[in-house]
């Protein structure tokens, strides 16, 4: 039988009615061996009568004994475990009634203390989420009208292309006749196919950093938007295992491209205008100088030669402003730089989707095209070109840019039939998009070469490209923000801030050597800033520096920085005076602070600044905390207070920097918990410490 089943009272019962059935049982055993022993049957009755008596005192005092204990000792538990269950369970106000456990000693206040405490917990738990909640509602209103007055649109859609996010600009771009609606299609209000074909691209080059530009438009009125595309991603898990959604930006670019048109056009018209009339004068100022003109050295010939000079340098003129002109001619429009493999490869695979074949043989470059539009161009003229085969795409390098060439095997075209596919629509979902649009976006033009006897091309220059090199880290594109700063009240003297209030800089230099009155240098500076309790990964300073002096190689060692890598850094008085701007209004923290500011006093002059900020120092912090008698290095600090820092981190100022960034974090809530609460209150502790390290707060 499971007793642990069975009722708390129910077990104390089975208790005493077990003690008594013993006493019973070991009364009656005693009156049988003392009868055995005396062997007179005239005591028999005797003992059976007293037997009995002593047995119903021995129940009766045992029952009276388990009413009492189940009267003040179960009953209390049970109902003090009620209790405790329904004030853990349920929000009950109000003190516990101890009084029904009071001869449970101190079990009945320890409960009413546990409860008490569980209460107030509760309701400072409630509270803080009641403030949290409050915080991010106001957050988001705040998100929201920022995003509401941000002059582009913005469209956030899943990997389906059903909208997500939409703000009040996007609304009025895209135009439909109904607004749009989240979890719809995003091809419900633009069209499709430069879309479809910028998010494959993008999926293509497994960079989650890679952005599209791109033109859309939309289905309502056909206005023309340029986009930008840029992924979503969650780490790099999440991009592999799961297609991302992705971020429109749109920015209606219609009437610059009707204003953009006229300006070419009249442009155009110019330099038509006046290279004819240029050209002719020309011609009929070398007719007048003829050979039956005058004799040489007359006042004539003279003017003639001065004539035929000034017509030379107007044509020359002239056609410089052309080149000019066409060199500028799609620098206002959005272009993206995209890898000459991929736009190879969707050639192909357009080509391929119509029933055809071409082979992309490409350099390693990185072009500027409108890819979707170039893809629709050259797939557009493969599929008129019927009577041809054997297609190549060979993109190649051509100086400053790139040369794409379409090769196939065949007749080579007439100009004039090229012509009149260059003015047809291209399959793109825009109508107004025809070849001659797509090379006047490029400033660029095409021409048709034969090849030996066979064979034939067409070639599109293209004004930029360059090489395919490591990917440079990405700029970093979050969106930073502390809203709390806004109500942020200012002290206006700095021992009186609370040290939460107070912004920090947190520094860290490595040098040639470590004696900076024998002439050695700093090598690199590395910084990072806390704002409102949080470091912020975005604000990082961190160069190199001419030390204008050899690096030992014993210092080499330490830090990994050589004489090759700071040979074209900037010196300490150029990195000095931004550094001092980084720093500007900060709090100034460093691991034994005295080192790093010894090398930047010294060289106040050369910089032009004072660095006179309030100096926390990470080796006293700890003092303060730990005690004097602990070790106070930066890697015993970081030891006990559980950071880690990676082995290739060690001794690089970005690394110890970050490292005694977190340290100062962590131990300011020990900082506060000793009632060190304001800058001064600080100060003042750590200059109990004296003696391990000089406070540097004059």
């Amino acid at each position: 039988m499971d007793l642990t089943r069975l009722s708390l009272r129910t077990r104390v019962f089975l208790f005493f009615a077990a003690l008594a059935l013993g006493n019973l049982a070991a009364l009656v055993a005693g009156l049988w061996f003392g009868f055995t022993r005396l062997g007179d049957p005239d005591l028999l009755n005797a003992m059976v009568i007293g037997g009995t008596v002593a047995g119903f005192a021995i129940l009766g005092l045992i029952a009276w004994i388990w009413f009492l204990f189940d009267e003040n000792v179960a009953k209390p538990i049970e109902r003090l475990s009620g209790m405790l269950r329904a004030r853990t369970t349920a929000e009950i106000e109000g003190e516990m009634d101890v009084d029904i456990a009071r001869h449970l000693g101190d079990l009945a206040p320890a409960a009413a203390s546990v409860t008490r405490h569980l209460s107030e917990t509760r309701n400072a738990l409630t509270e803080a989420v009641q403030r949290e909640t409050t915080r991010l509602a106001q957050e988001k209103e705040r998100l929201e009208a920022l995003l509401s007055d941000v002059p582009v649109g913005v469209l956030l859609c899943t990997a389906d292309h059903q909208l997500a996010f939409y703000n009040g600009q996007a609304v009025e771009l895209l135009g439909s006749a109904h607004a749009p609606g989240l979890d719809r299609r995003v091809f419900d209000y633009l069209n499709q196919p430069p879309i479809a074909h910028a998010y494959e691209r993008l999926l293509a080059t497994e960079d989650p950093d890679a952005a599209s530009d791109l033109l859309c438009s939309t289905k309502a009125e056909g206005r023309v938007l340029a986009a930008r595309m840029r992924l979503l991603s969650e780490g790099e898990d999440h991009y592999v295992s799961k297609r991302p959604g992705y971020v429109l930006t749109l920015r209606d670019v219609s009437g610059d491209m009707a204003a953009h048109a006229q300006r070419e056009q009249l442009m155009d018209e110019l330099f038509d205008r006046i290279r004819r009339p240029a050209a002719a004068l020309q011609s009929l100022i070398g007719v007048l100088t003829a050979d039956d003109g005058p004799a040489p050295g007359s006042e004539r010939d003279r003017v003639r030669e001065a004539a035929n000079s000034e017509a030379h340098h107007l044509s020359a003129a002239i056609h410089e402003f052309f080149e000019r002109h066409e060199a500028n001619r799609a620098d206002w429009w959005p272009l993206a730089m995209i890898r000459a493999s991929d736009l190879g490869q969707a050639v192909a695979a357009r080509v391929a989707a119509e029933g055809g074949a071409i082979l992309p043989v490409t350099a390693a470059l990185m072009l500027r095209c409108e890819g979707f539009e170039m893809v629709a161009l050259l797939a557009g003229l493969v599929r008129r070109l019927t009577d041809r085969r054997d297609f190549r795409l060979e993109i190649t390098e051509d100086g400053p840019g790139a040369l794409i060439a379409l090769e196939w095997e065949g007749a080579p075209l007439p100009i004039g039939e090229l012509e009149r596919w260059l003015a047809e629509p291209l399959d793109t979902g825009l109508e107004d998009v025809t070849g001659h649009r797509v090379l006047t976006t490029h400033a660029a033009e095409i021409w048709p070469e034969k090849l030996g006897d066979t064979r034939a091309r067409l070639c599109i220059p293209l004004r930029e490209a360059r090489h395919v090199t490591k990917r440079p880290k990405p700029v970093p594109r979050a969106v930073v923000y502390d809203f709390d700063l806004l109500a942020r009240e200012r002290v206006a003297e700095i021992a009186d801030t609370p040290l939460t209030d107070l912004t920090y800089v947190v520094f860290d230099t490595e040098t040639t050597g470590l004696l900076p009155t024998e002439g050695d240098e700093i090598v690199q500076i590395a910084a990072v800033r806390i704002v409102n309790g949080r470091r912020i990964d975005t604000e990082v300073f961190d160069t190199l520096v001419d030390p204008k002096r050899p690096i030992p190689p014993g210092s080499t060692e330490v830090h990994g920085i050589s004489n090759a890598m700071v040979e074209g850094a900037p010196d300490i008085a150029k990195v000095g005076r931004d550094f001092h701007r980084f720093a500007e209004g900060a709090v100034l923290i460093a691991h034994n602070a005295p080192f790093d500011m010894e090398f930047l006093h010294r060289k106040e002059g050369a910089i032009g600044e004072r660095f006179d900020h309030p100096i926390l120092d990470t080796v006293l912090l700890s003092a303060v905390v730990f005690g004097q008698s602990e070790s106070h290095t930066l890697d015993a600090l970081t030891h006990r207070l559980g950071i880690t820092i990676p082995e290739e981190a060690r001794h690089t100022a970005i690394g110890d920097t970050v490292a005694t960034a977190d340290a100062f974090l962590k131990m300011l809530p020990a900082l506060q918990a000793r009632g060190l609460r304001t800058f001064g209150e600080l100060v003042a502790e750590l200059r109990k410490h004296g003696r391990l390290l000089k406070d540097l707060n004059g």
